[in-house]
């Protein structure tokens, strides 16, 4: 499977000149934030980091993300964290973008290049410090773990995209496939994040309707995706939320890989007090 590089943003404001007119969407289905709107007025900051910044893309709010957040995290030289979680029950999973990280969990140390995933179990020990002299950018997605009896916590991982064989779908002839980081069967983990593929030319041909929340991050190439009733233009850096139920469908276009980060919540009933 062909991998190119991977989009991160790098900020900046637009000029006083600059059209208001965007792409952005928020409806009560879908979000689609283009990666234009990344700029330096709307990132964030967070106790215990150090020169660093992030976009938050999604966060558990009324009638959006239910499940997870998901941020950019722009780590500066230096930077970085002794204490990045400040909530033990949340499990996280890390997607390098660009630049070179050094990651601590537990004690044993990690380093981190582009396309380095890594899963952090909840409450785990760790650190992670930028000691490059250039910038480094990469997905953080949390997630409140939900325990069972008979399950334990899913353990540390560290893996790189570029390493896993992409499972194709059948009957696509390979140019439709998913890069997956655990084990489907494996009960334990409560979210899957993976990276799907589609070849020039390649589709999902039919509107998927099912019960996963979904954040998907573009890191390549570019589609056009169907979201509930709106066919929406996407390209590398743009972001969306779909909530559980809202019909999807896409197909790629350009001359590369159309390629996303995709987050979806996995293996457990339905929560029937959600709504008390």
């Amino acid at each position: 499977m062909e991998h190119g590089s991977y989009y991160a943003p790098h900020g900046g404001l637009d000029g006083q000149k600059s059209l208001l007119t965007g792409r952005s969407v928020f409806t009560e289905a879908y979000a689609f934030i283009p990666r234009g709107v990344m700029s330096d007025i709307v990132t964030s900051q967070l106790p215990f980091w150090q020169h660093t910044r992030l976009w938050v893309l999604s966060r558990p709010m009324s009638g959006f993300s239910e499940t997870f957040s998901h941020y950019i995290m722009e780590v500066g030289p230096q930077g970085g964290s002794d204490r990045p979680e400040s909530d033990p029950a949340a499990q996280s999973a890390l997607f390098v973008l660009e630049g070179h990280l050094h990651l601590t969990v537990e004690g044993a140390q990690h380093d981190l290049v582009p396309g380095s995933f890594v899963y952090i179990p909840a409450g785990a020990q760790w650190q992670i410090k930028n000691t490059h002299s250039e910038a480094a950018r990469f997905n953080w997605i949390r997630k409140i773990w939900q325990p069972l009896e008979g399950l334990e916590k899913p353990p540390f991982m560290i893996a790189n995209e570029r390493d896993i064989t992409p499972t194709a779908m059948p009957d696509t002839g390979g140019r439709w496939a998913t890069t997956r980081f655990v084990d489907v069967n494996d009960m334990r983990h409560d979210m899957h994040i993976t990276i799907v593929t589609f070849k020039p030319g390649g589709l999902i041909p039919f509107m998927e309707t099912h019960v996963m929340e979904h954040g998907l991050y573009v890191l390549q190439g570019k589609g056009v995706y169907k979201l509930n009733e709106d066919w929406i233009e996407v390209e590398p850096g743009d972001y969306m939320w779909l909530r559980a139920f809202c019909p999807q469908a896409c197909y790629a276009g350009g001359d590369e890989p159309f390629r996303y980060l995709l987050y979806k919540d996995m293996n457990r009933h339905a929560d029937l007090h959600l709504l008390k």
